[in-house]
């Protein structure tokens, strides 16, 4: 087992850390192999409702892609097509984790890191956050798949800075830019995201996986052009459902649902 990529569950939250704190939690090419198989895990998992990452510690979320790997696996573009081929491989698991999922993001969320937050549904980070993409600092080039990313959270605009400035933000720079959903104080980020996966974990699964779904099909296709007979009946399907059933008879009996994901 990868000790520098943790896996904790406990009352239908999964917890995934990043644990290279002496390292800025940068994710070496083993990290990225085992974040993949962790993101498998989880969204497999029935007793997993919400899937938060983070990094060990309050000094770093995420500095990115560990350099030292540059001379094994990125010094030319023969290895560097295959380096990138593991990173989005990882990148697109999380993103399609059929589960809530949260970056809780304390100090650095760089390069990489930055890139996998992008990944997450959601993302809250602390006040003494700094993100950035330096890759302009570097000369490399991001994939497309994290351009695409990066693009549907800040826009264009937002994303041209990012990229072409090679500059670090503030947490409130990357909350005015829509990087993230909140920030809270260092101290206080934690429980916070807790409190937010706690409320979601009992909500009713079939409507989480599903409007994830939708999600993608509609960033995919804005247009919603040609879309599928299962895509029209996928907004219905929910009431055809076990957990409609459940949903609406604890509405009438005033008390919580107990959804089964069925």
């Amino acid at each position: 087992m990868n000790q520098e990529i943790q896996l904790e569950k406990a009352d239908g939250i999964a917890t995934i850390t990043i644990n290279r704190p002496e390292r800025r939690n940068a994710i070496n090419y083993e990290g990225w192999l085992e974040l993949e198989r962790l993101a498998k895990q989880v969204d497999v998992d029935k007793s997993v409702k919400v899937v938060i990452f983070r990094g060990a510690g309050d000094k770093s979320f995420s500095a990115g892609a560990d350099i030292t790997d540059f001379d094994i696996y990125r010094s030319d573009s023969k290895k560097a097509v295959a380096y990138a081929a593991t990173l989005e491989r990882a990148m697109k698991t999380i993103e399609l984790i059929s589960k809530p999922t949260i970056s809780a993001i304390k100090g650095f969320c760089l390069g990489g890191g930055c890139e996998l937050s992008t990944c997450t549904d959601m993302r809250f980070a602390a006040d003494n956050s700094t993100f950035g993409i330096p890759a302009a600092q570097l000369g490399i080039l991001v994939g497309y798949f994290e351009m695409s990313r990066l693009i549907r959270l800040v826009g264009p605009g937002n994303a041209s800075y990012i990229l072409l400035s090679g500059k670090r933000i503030r947490s409130e720079e990357a909350l005015q830019m829509g990087l993230i959903n909140g920030v809270y104080p260092v101290e206080q980020l934690d429980a916070f995201v807790q409190e937010l996966a706690s409320f979601m974990a009992p909500l009713a699964p079939l409507s989480q996986s599903r409007h994830k779904i939708m999600m993608q099909s509609v960033l995919s296709n804005p247009d919603l052009a040609n879309l599928s007979e299962s895509d029209h009946k996928l907004p219905f399907s929910n009431f055809d459902s076990s957990d409609y059933i459940e949903g609406r008879q604890a509405f009438l009996e005033k008390r919580k649902p107990r959804f089964r994901g069925s």
